[in-house]
C-alpha cells in the first residue's frame, strides 16, 4: 500500500472543511478543526457497519470505497467478501490506523490474539505483539507513525496497552463527558446492566434528561467548538442546529436518548464505548463484525482485497476506471461540503459508478442535502430510495445522526 502523491494532510483538510477564505471567527474555527484532524480523532468509527452492509446490499465480489475514519468499518464491509475494499482518509492517523488493523489481520495467529488488540486494547502484550508480528509486514509509513512518540514520550503503539478508547479526541471528548457526569453524581452502571428497553428509558429520564437544563451544558452546547471531539466541523455544527431551531441543545437530548433507549443496551457497542469508555466484555457482548469470533477467519481471507491511502475521495475517484466501484459509503463528509466540492465529487462518482451502483451516506441533520445543490444532469441519473433510507437510519445503532441516506444508479 503505497502512499500516494498529494499536497499536506493539513492543507487538505483545511481545505475540506473551510467555507470561506476570509479571516473570520467560522475560519479560526475550521483551522482549529483542521490542525485537530492531523493526529488522531477516532479510535472507532461511529456508524453502523450492519446498518450499512443491510442498506447497500453487498454482494461477493463487489468493489466498494468508503472514507476510513477509524478503520472499524472498512473492516466489516471485509467480513461481506467483496472485490476489494478501498478506503481514503485525510488523517495520517486514521491511514496507520486502518493499516495497522489490515496488517493485524494477517499476522497475527489467531481472534484471541486480534481481539486482545481491538476488541480489549488495553493489554501490554498488544505492545509486543505489534513488535513481533504486525510491525514486519507494516508498511514503512505506518510503522513509523506508530513508532512516533506521544505527549508523554511514550511510542504511539503503547495506546494499545493503555486503553486505546479512550485516545484520540473522541475518547477525550468522551472522557470529558463521564468527568461533568461525575460532577452530577451518574453512575452509568445501572444502565450497562439493564434488563429492558424500559430500564434503559427510565435511567435516561432519571439520570441524564435532566442534565440538558443545567446552565454548564447549555453553556458548553451554545460554544461551536464545543462538538470538535465529535468530529464536528462549524458547518455541520449550524446543521445541527437549524434542526433544534437555532440550538443543538435539544438535538444533542434526543440523539443521546435515542443511543441510550432505542436498542437493547447488550447490542449496542455503540453504547458501551459512550457510557462505559470500552467494549462490552462479557460472553456475547456486543462487537463491531470484524471483531467477532466468527468471522476471524473470513476477515483474515479477505485482508488483502482491502487498501487504504491518504487522499480525498475525489481525488481518489479521479485516478479509477470508469464504471468500475459498485458501492460508495460517504459517511457524513458531505455535511462539510461546499457546492463546488459536492458537484466535483458526483461527477467522479457518476463517472466511476457501474450498472446498480449504491451511495451512502450521512448527515448531522434530517434532510437529504444534494437535491438543488449537486447538478441535476448529475443527480437525474441516481434514485433516492426513501424506504432504505428510513429503514437504515431506524437501525443505526450510532444514533447520532439526523438522517441516513441510499442513492441507487438508475442510467
Amino acid at each position: 500500500m503505497t502512499e500516494i502523491a498529494s499536497p499536506a494532510p493539513s492543507a487538505q483538510i483545511r481545505t475540506a472543511v473551510s467555507e470561506t477564505r476570509r479571516l473570520t471567527a467560522t475560519s479560526v474555527l475550521e483551522s482549529v478543526f483542521a490542525r485537530m484532524f492531523e493526529g488522531l480523532v477516532y479510535p472507532q468509527i461511529w456508524e453502523d457497519p450492519v446498518a450499512d452492509m443491510a442498506a447497500l446490499g453487498l454482494a461477493p465480489d463487489e468493489h466498494v470505497i468508503c472514507i476510513a475514519s477509524g478503520g472499524c468499518n472498512m473492516m466489516s464491509y471485509l467480513t461481506a467478501g467483496p472485490g476489494s475494499v478501498t478506503a481514503v482518509d485525510l488523517s495520517p492517523a486514521h491511514v496507520a490506523l486502518g493499516r495497522l488493523k489490515l496488517a493485524a489481520a494477517r499476522a497475527l495467529p489467531d481472534h484471541a490474539a486480534f481481539h486482545d488488540f481491538f476488541a480489549r486494547a488495553d493489554r501490554r502484550e498488544n505492545v509486543a505483539r505489534y513488535d513481533e508480528l504486525i510491525a514486519p509486514v507494516l508498511d514503512a509509513e505506518s510503522r513509523a507513525w506508530w513508532a512516533g512518540r506521544g505527549p508523554l514520550r511514550r511510542r504511539r503503539i503503547e495506546m494499545f496497552a493503555r486503553g486505546f478508547y479512550r485516545h484520540g479526541a473522541l475518547g477525550r471528548f468522551i472522557g470529558t463527558l463521564h468527568g461533568i457526569t461525575r460532577l452530577a453524581g451518574v453512575d452509568f452502571r445501572p444502565l450497562l446492566q439493564a434488563e429492558s428497553l424500559e430500564a434503559q428509558a427510565a435511567f435516561f429520564d432519571a439520570r441524564i434528561a435532566p442534565l440538558f437544563e443545567k446552565r454548564l451544558v447549555r453553556g458548553l452546547a451554545a460554544q461551536r467548538a464545543s462538538l470538535f471531539g465529535l468530529g464536528i466541523p462549524p458547518a455541520q455544527y449550524d446543521k445541527l442546529a437549524a434542526d433544534g431551531a437555532g440550538s443543538v441543545l435539544p438535538v444533542l437530548r434526543e440523539r443521546t436518548r435515542r443511543l441510550m433507549c432505542d436498542f437493547p443496551i447488550r447490542e449496542n457497542y455503540f453504547a458501551w464505548q459512550a457510557f462505559a469508555r470500552h467494549y462490552d466484555q462479557r460472553p456475547g457482548g456486543a462487537l463491531p463484525p470484524y471483531l467477532q469470533a466468527g468471522q476471524f477467519e473470513t476477515l483474515r481471507e479477505a485482508a488483502h482485497r482491502g487498501s487504504i491511502v491518504n487522499r480525498s475521495l475525489t481525488d481518489q475517484l479521479a485516478g479509477m476506471l470508469a464504471g468500475s466501484l459498485d458501492a460508495y459509503v460517504l459517511l457524513d463528509a458531505q455535511d462539510w461540503m461546499s457546492d463546488a466540492q459536492l458537484n466535483a465529487l458526483w461527477a467522479e462518482i457518476d463517472r466511476t459508478a457501474a450498472p446498480g451502483a449504491r451511495v451512502l451516506f450521512r448527515t448531522g441533520g434530517t434532510p437529504d442535502i444534494l437535491p438543488g445543490r449537486v447538478s441535476p444532469s448529475i443527480l437525474d441519473r441516481w434514485h433516492y430510495d426513501s424506504e432504505a433510507s428510513a429503514t437504515a437510519f431506524a437501525a443505526d445503532r450510532s444514533a447520532i445522526y439526523g438522517g441516513v441516506h441510499l442513492y441507487r444508479r438508475t442510467a
